[in-house]
Order: structure tokens, then C-alpha cells, then sequence
């Protein structure tokens, strides 16, 4: 089973009096988004399925990379638990909601998505804005979810991929 955690792009804050669930993204998260889908297709790692926090951000950085990726239309799920999530609650909600879906996507927010990555790396890591960490998880199906059996194959920052 393979696992791409990525964190929502980078999101705009010149918007008074929005709450933060629905911020938009920043110009930097419009073209970093699509930029990490283009990544996904050429690793060969297209989501089967995606599960998506509710907020704007994170929906519309899921709808960008998919799109790039080629993954099929009906691939998202919002999840509004994903909103705020803490480690923890992301792998309950991967291994209940994840189902044998492979590769699954989970776009989400720090500094719930960082502490996670840092289970998987085995250390603490920064986890920026449009990060990907891509885990093979040996478990037949999500409900095997288990950071520290799991093998870290990617560990991507928008900033290392080469301009497009």
C-alpha cells in the first residue's frame, strides 16, 4: 500500500475577515499545487483515491494535483475531520476511511501533517506548504496503518522540483 501525504499549498492571507477555513490560495499555491500533481504522474504515483480536509485550501490544492496527475474525476473525498487533524486522527481516519486504495492521497494541514511525516522519517522535518512524503505501508488495507512499520520513499518540497 502506498500513502502520499501532501500539505495544502501555500494559502493567502490578504483577505480580512475570512475565516481560515475558507482562505484561498496564494498565487505560490495556484502554481505549486499543479507542480506536485505533474510530480505524482511522472513517479508513477497517480491516487487511486484522495482524502481531503473541507477547507479551501486544501480542496482546491487536491483538485489542482489530481487534475495534473490524471487521476480519475470521482477520486476525492472531503473529509471534514481532516480540518485540524492531529497525527492520530489522520491514521484513524486513513485506516477508516481508506479502505484498500492504493495509491491514497491525503491533503491536509500542519502541524497535524508534519508531526505525522516525522513519525514516518523517524525524526523531525519541516513540512512546508505543498510538501510530499509518499510511504509503502505492508498492510493489505488502511486498517494496518502503522507509521513505524512503514518505508519512506519520497520526501519532496516544492522548492526541489525543477521549474516547469
Amino acid at each position: 500500500m502506498q500513502l502520499l501525504l501532501l500539505r495544502h499549498a501555500k494559502s493567502a492571507w490578504n483577505h480580512p475577515g475570512l475565516r481560515d477555513h475558507d482562505r484561498p490560495l496564494a498565487p505560490r499555491g495556484l502554481r505549486d499545487a499543479p507542480r506536485m500533481g505533474r510530480y505524482l504522474l511522472k513517479q508513477g504515483f497517480v491516487p487511486a483515491a484522495a482524502l481531503v480536509s473541507t477547507a479551501v485550501r486544501a480542496r482546491t490544492t487536491a483538485e489542482l494535483a489530481l487534475e495534473a496527475a490524471g487521476a480519475a474525476p470521482d477520486t476525492l473525498r472531503l473529509v471534514p475531520d481532516l480540518y485540524g487533524s492531529s497525527p492520530d486522527e489522520i491514521v484513524e481516519i486513513v485506516a477508516g476511511e481508506g479502505g484498500s486504495a492504493s495509491p491514497l492521497l491525503v491533503v491536509a494541514h500542519n502541524p497535524g501533517m508534519e508531526d505525522l511525516a516525522a513519525r514516518f522519517l523517524g525524526r523531525p522535518e519541516h513540512f512546508p506548504t505543498a510538501a510530499l512524503l509518499v510511504a509503502r505501508v505492508p498492510a493489505p488495507d488502511w486498517a494496518g496503518l502503522s507509521p513505524a512499520k512503514a518505508t519512506v520513499e519520497a520526501f519532496v518540497r516544492p522548492r526541489e522540483l525543477p521549474a516547469d
